[in-house]
């Protein structure tokens, strides 16, 4: 049977409609919880401004940074958001550091928070200099970002021996208050209304600010990886202001693949258009548009150079004062092995003289005992008696 013409048309005209009524699927800006930050306040700013430079993209949550991060690495034309610190950690396991290119940074933090109900414990170095008498209590979240603060202290809290995860900032809050020798540490945006902060007062806890001069040093890139910043940790009453603390604060990035992953060439000056794109974006078009956080986040202050070398020296001060107590235990440790050493090495000389002897007791032993089986070998068996 034969098609006429007008048929072909209309056939090839419903195809092109078909295809056209299917648009892509949008790609996805990797968050974090589907309560969290990113995912409600942050992403849909972002995906707002992408949707009016034509770009197609959907907030979609995760398990946090390392999940961001692996689905970046699977699909380069993907978005995530991270913290500075566990970003690298993550990228890092992956062996995958040249993988992304970081799209913005520092348009907001993430800040370090420490706590415990120790009331002997009040700063980052007199935690440091205990950490091996210490429990640390970990949410898995911030798991990435505690392994780095390890790893640039070895001699300070890279000396924790009991390390335990928890899956939720709540349940590592709780068992971190429940006993004095134990600690909490977790990364949160400095919004006192938020799930942490009310809950550390109501059990008793106090926070300690995460912040030395080690950790403010460190950069990667050329980039600061943690800023000091005077956080709200209490909302005012009011009877008082509200609370204040200085701790050290990590960017928030958004990160994605690199160009060079991406194929076919279409795809890829697509993906070079987008990321220009998000770069030239005004800081001030995504933050949160309403509510607490929004401003806090516009309250919150990265401090003077002045402000916080007083920080770092009370960090260090305290850090000092606990040295000559470690320093006296070790000394002790080793003149107790010297000592020891020294007993054993004086027991076995006392002991020689009898060991001496009773070798040679015991060899004039054999010797005479060697010596009567050879007299007996050579001596002529007596003849048997003759019966009558």
């Amino acid at each position: 049977m034969k098609i006429s013409p007008l048929c072909a048309v209309a056939v090839a005209c419903g195809l092109a409609s078909g295809a056209l009524a299917e648009p892509a699927g949008a790609a996805s800006i990797n968050t974090g919880g589907a309560d969290a930050p990113y995912q409600v306040n942050f992403c849909p700013v972002l995906a707002k401004q992408l949707k009016l430079a034509q770009f197609d993209f959907s907030c979609t949550p995760s398990a946090g940074t390392r999940e961001n991060v692996e689905r970046v690495l699977t699909d380069p034309r993907q978005l995530g958001y991270a913290e500075f610190d566990a970003f690298l950690i993550a990228s890092k396991e992956l062996a995958a550091e040249q993988a992304f290119s970081i799209v913005r940074q520092d348009d907001v933090r993430q800040c370090l928070y420490a706590v415990t109900r120790n009331p002997e414990l009040t700063n980052w170095g007199e935690l440091a200099a205990n950490a091996q008498r210490l429990r640390f209590i970990v949410p898995a979240a911030t798991s990435a970002s505690f392994q780095f603060l390890r790893s640039i202290d070895p001699s300070g809290v890279g000396k924790a021996k009991e390390v335990r995860h928890a899956p939720a900032i709540e349940t590592a809050i709780r068992e971190a208050l429940s006993a004095e020798d134990t600690v909490g540490l977790f990364v949160q945006f400095p919004d006192p209304d938020s799930e942490p902060f009310p809950l550390i007062n109501e059990l008793g806890g106090h926070i300690v600010p995460v912040i030395d001069r080690t950790i403010l040093r460190q950069e990667a890139g050329g980039r600061k990886i943690y800023f000091a910043q005077e956080t709200q940790v209490e909302r005012p009453e009011w009877v008082r202001s509200a609370r204040k603390i200085v701790t050290a604060c990590t960017p928030v990035l958004l990160f994605t693949g690199s160009a060079g992953n991406v194929t076919p060439d279409k795809a890829r000056k697509d993906h070079e258009d987008l990321i220009r794109t998000i770069g030239a974006l005004n800081a001030g078009a995504l933050m949160p548009e309403e509510g607490l956080l929004s401003k806090l986040l516009k309250r919150s202050k990265e401090l003077s150079a002045a402000s916080t070398e007083k920080v770092l020296e009370a960090t260090e001060e305290a850090r000092q004062k606990a040295r000559p107590y470690t320093d006296k235990a070790m000394e002790t440790a080793r003149e107790t092995a010297e000592q020891a050493k020294e007993a054993a090495a004086r027991a076995s000389d006392a002991a020689k003289p009898y060991l001496d002897k009773s070798k040679e007791a015991a060899r004039k032993a054999y010797d005479d005992a060697m010596k009567l089986a050879k007299e007996l070998m050579q001596k002529k068996p007596e003849s048997p008696p003759k019966n009558d």
